[in-house]
């Protein structure tokens, strides 16, 4: 198994029991028997143990090999060898008294430098060792023509309608005067309306006497009325 991948499923094991701590050192410039160098913490000996268990499972899973699992009786420092990478799970005391860091702690990898590389590395395997998937006629001509088909077409441009202009108002129709409506108002009024009667005088009648002259023109007048007396 490639060292990158292998360093990821370890790392992958050791999140996956919330290990606490994790370094992992390059150790080709300074042995030949392993390339990678895994420090953990457990907070319990059942701890350690489930993160040994994790490791070892997660590796035989992705058809890793482990060689050899030592201290599981303790629960202290318990080491998986996994051939090219030794891990070593610790309880927090254990770790600070031995201080491996100082013996391995020369060239530290960078965890996340180290699960993208592994992950970028898989997936171009994947990709190569993938066949490609055969594709018949009619699949190919249909996908050209949905290529032509999402073209963006060219949009026809539409002639602008004209505004339509307001019918003018034919020439019988005129507008009333002024006089018409003041003469259709008063014929509207209602007939009932009529003239109050005037008021009478209040007061009492004083008689004058007439004059001599119209007294005199009243005798003429009624002389000339009074009839002849026929002769014999």
């Amino acid at each position: 198994m490639d060292i990158k991948k292998l360093q990821t499923l370890v790392v992958d094991a050791l999140e996956d029991v919330k290990a606490q701590e994790i370094r992992i050192y390059d150790t080709t410039h300074l042995t030949s028997l392993f390339d990678r160098v895994a420090i953990a913490s457990g907070t319990s000996n059942r701890q350690t143990k489930a993160l040994a268990a994790s490791v070892r499972d997660k590796v035989k899973s992705k058809g890793g090999n482990v060689l050899s699992i030592e201290g599981e009786q303790t629960g202290e420092w318990v080491l998986v060898d996994l051939g090219d990478m030794i891990v070593h799970i610790m309880q927090p005391a254990i770790r600070a008294y031995y201080r491996l860091e100082e013996i391995w702690g020369e060239k530290e990898v960078k965890l996340g430098a180290a699960k993208r590389t592994a992950s970028s590395t898989a997936a171009k395997q994947a990709e190569a060792d993938a066949p490609a998937p055969k594709r018949s006629r009619h699949l190919t001509v249909n996908a050209s023509q949905a290529v032509d088909d999402d073209e963006p077409k060219k949009a026809v441009r539409k002639p602008r309608a004209k505004p339509a202009t307001p019918a003018a108002p034919p020439a019988s129709k005129k507008k009333p005067t002024a006089s018409k409506i003041i003469s259709d108002k008063a014929t509207a009024a209602p007939a009932a309306k009529k003239k109050a009667p005037p008021k009478k005088a209040v007061g009492k009648t004083v008689k004058v006497a007439a004059t001599k002259t119209a007294t005199a023109s009243k005798k003429a007048a009624a002389a000339k009325r009074a009839p002849r007396a026929k002769t014999a």
